[in-house]
């Protein structure tokens, strides 16, 4: 149910997450270009990948993408960094009595806070192997980045289940539906799908950063409905940074935001979508995430067992560029289908807590 304070509390919390989209916007632009400088400095560039998902030579990415190598990577830095910062600083703010409310808080911020960062390691660690060119695709090996993944969202559906007493999700329309021990399961295909799928779509300038501001902005108003203020504040704080990221990252990008952006913001979206039961709308609010997924997972079954391209590239952007759309359309069309549904996912989960 939709919570009901008084009129003085919800104005407090609101200048709280007003202060915190604008602090970490304002930080993470002062800080873009300094980061952009460094990433230059030290040749942080991107490798442009030579192997395909399926095994075989990228030729048709490579061709489509070979202008881009040598731009800077890992430009995701900007986004954890900034919202580290912004959520220790409320610690210390807090601690010396010049707020009221920290950022770092157990039962709403610690999980996100927590997978935000250790997925930011694992991405950072599969960056650097695509600097140096390790690996035939030139980044971990699929198999070693999912089992980490794989175990980290273990850890986690084990915490929510066992510790935080999760065992059903919300249904719009029927009511909660419950698992029990099945929770479990249902917590990891989430985390490892929604980091999966951020990191697939980020493949064009600004297309990754634009969709990830829809969902996070949409998820602040589900949990600002359900009471989580802190949690609302925290989605502000990435939304703000991430904004900050697309100002330079929009075409031509200044920097990418890597794996240590993309994997990490995923998984840290989805386990904000489980500790505000919404799920169901999770799929609605990261469309344009689930649609290019669902581009892969169909390319490679039809590759692996037809032996047929249904795109000519995947993820679904890449084949929309080999067709002959314009990046900058592409970006911006995906942007409108991700907002249009996105509203529906948010409208859905908020007339669930009308029931």
């Amino acid at each position: 149910m939709i919570f009901e304070v008084d009129l003085s509390l919800i104005l407090r919390y609101l200048t709280l997450i007003f202060l915190s989209f604008s602090a970490a916007f304002v930080l993470a632009l002062f800080l873009a270009k300094p980061l952009i400088k460094i990433l230059k400095k030290y040749k942080i560039h991107k490798q442009i990948r030579e192997v395909a998902s399926t095994g075989e030579p990228a030729k048709r990415y490579h061709a489509l993408h070979k202008g881009k190598a040598g731009t800077p990577t890992m430009g995701g830095i900007l986004i954890w960094g900034t919202t580290l910062i912004i959520v220790l600083g409320s610690r210390i703010l807090s601690a010396l009595g010049f707020v009221d409310h920290s950022l770092l808080n157990r039962k709403e911020t610690w999980l996100p806070v927590a997978t935000l960062l250790v997925i930011a390691v694992l991405g950072a660690i599969d960056d650097y192997f695509n600097i140096k060119g390790f690996g035939k695709s030139k980044g971990i090996n699929i198999k070693p980045k999912f089992f980490w993944l794989f175990f980290f969202a273990l850890l986690g559906g084990l915490w929510f289940h066992y510790k935080l007493g999760y065992d059903q999700f919300h249904l719009p329309g029927f009511g909660d539906v419950p698992l029990g021990i099945w929770y479990i399961p249902l917590f990891m295909l989430v985390i490892i799908s929604t980091a999966n799928a951020v990191n697939f779509t980020d493949g064009l300038d600004g297309l990754a950063g634009g969709l990830l501001v829809i969902a996070f902005a949409s998820f602040g108003v589900i949990a600002f409905a359900e009471g989580l203020l802190l949690l609302t504040a925290l989605c502000a704080v990435i939304t703000g940074a991430t904004l900050a990221f697309l100002w330079f990252n929009v075409p031509p990008a200044k920097f990418y935001m890597g794996d240590t952006g993309s994997l990490s913001l995923g998984a840290t979206l989805g386990v904000i979508a489980m500790l505000t039961d919404s799920f169901i709308p999770l799929i609605l609010i990261g469309f344009v995430f689930v649609i290019e997924t669902l581009s892969v997972i169909i390319q490679i079954t039809s590759k692996k067992i037809f032996k047929k391209r249904v795109f000519k590239i995947a993820p679904l952007h890449h084949h929309f560029e080999h067709i002959g759309w314009s990046e900058a359309k592409i970006v911006m069309r995906l942007w409108i289908i991700g907002g249009i549904v996105a509203m529906i996912g948010l409208i859905l989960a908020l007339l669930a807590l009308l029931t």
